[in-house]
C-alpha cells in the first residue's frame, strides 16, 4: 500500500483528535515514566500524551515514513521510530501503551491484545480506541461498489464483538473498562465524506486501481452516499462514526 498522506489525514484533525483526547481522559494515571503511542500518525495523539505527561519518555511508533516525518517536526521533545506494532519489544516495560485508531489495521487481536498487556509494567494501562464502523453505510457502500464493479474485497475484516474483547483482555490478566461512542460529524457535502475516508478506510479499495477505475469507483460511491446520507435543514450532512474504547489495567 502507498504511504499515508498526513495532509489529507489532518484535514479533519479536530474530529480525529477528539476521541484520542476522550480516551486519554479515562486513563487513571498521575505519574507516567514511559508511554508508547502505537500508530502515532502525524503526532496529533502523541501531542496529547506529551501535554499531560511532559516529563515522561514518550515514543511514537508507526510504519509510515511520511507520518513519522510530520510527527518528528511537530514534537522534537518525543521519540519516534518506524516499527511494526506486532514485533514491538520495548527495553523497559512502559506505564502506558496507547493506541488511537491504529489497531483495527492489524489482525489476530486474540493474540495481539494479550501480548500488549504482557509488555506493560504491573499495574500499567493499555488504552485503545478503534473505529467500529464496519456496518455503517460509509463502509458498507465501499464493499458494495467494489462488488458491483468486479473488484476483490480489499477492506478490513469486522472487529470482534465488545464481549469478545472483554474476554480477551480479562483472560490476559487485566481489569477492563470498555465502551462505545457514536460521533455525528458535520460534513458540508457528500464529497467531504469521501475526503474523510480517502485518508483511511478507502485507501485499500483504491490502491490497485488505475486513474480511470478510481474515478469510476468514486463517482459510483458518491452516488450511493447521496442515497444514504440525507442533507440536513442547514445543508450539513451528519456522518455517524461509532468508535470502540478500551482501558485495561494489567493486574499486579
Amino acid at each position: 500500500m502507498s504511504d499515508w498522506n498526513p495532509t489529507l489525514y489532518m484535514q479533519f484533525g479536530a474530529e480525529r483528535s477528539r476521541p484520542a483526547a476522550e480516551l486519554l481522559a479515562c486513563i487513571p494515571l498521575n505519574d507516567v515514566a514511559s508511554a508508547l503511542d502505537l500508530g502515532c500518525g502525524p503526532g496529533n495523539s502523541t501531542a496529547l500524551l506529551y501535554q499531560r505527561w511532559p516529563n515522561a519518555a514518550i515514543t511514537g511508533i508507526d510504519t509510515s515514513p511520511a507520518m513519522l516525518s510530520e510527527a518528528r517536526n511537530a514534537l522534537p521533545e518525543c521519540h519516534f521510530i518506524e516499527a511494526d506494532i506486532r514485533s514491538l519489544q520495548p527495553e523497559i516495560p512502559p506505564d502506558l501503551i496507547y493506541a488511537n485508531a491504529s489497531l483495527q489495521w492489524l489482525s489476530d487481536h486474540d493474540e495481539l491484545f494479550p501480548r500488549l498487556i504482557s509488555l506493560l509494567k504491573h499495574n500499567g494501562f493499555l488504552a485503545v480506541q478503534m473505529p467500529y464502523n464496519w456496518e455503517e453505510p460509509s463502509h458498507v457502500l465501499m464493499r458494495e461498489v467494489a462488488k458491483e464493479q468486479g473488484y476483490p474485497n480489499r477492506g478490513r475484516d469486522p472487529l470482534p464483538s465488545v464481549h469478545r474483547y472483554y474476554d480477551i483482555l480479562s483472560q490476559a490478566g487485566s481489569e477492563v473498562d470498555i465502551w462505545r461512542t457514536t460521533y455525528y460529524h458535520k460534513m458540508n457535502s457528500h464529497q467531504a465524506i469521501i475526503d474523510w475516508v480517502s485518508a483511511t478506510g478507502l485507501r485499500p479499495w483504491l490502491q490497485d486501481l488505475d486513474e480511470s477505475q478510481k474515478q469510476q469507483f468514486l463517482a459510483r460511491y458518491h452516488q450511493r452516499l447521496q442515497e444514504h446520507y440525507p442533507v440536513q435543514q442547514d445543508d450539513q450532512i451528519l456522518l455517524a462514526f461509532p468508535r470502540l474504547f478500551m482501558v485495561a489495567q494489567r493486574k499486579s
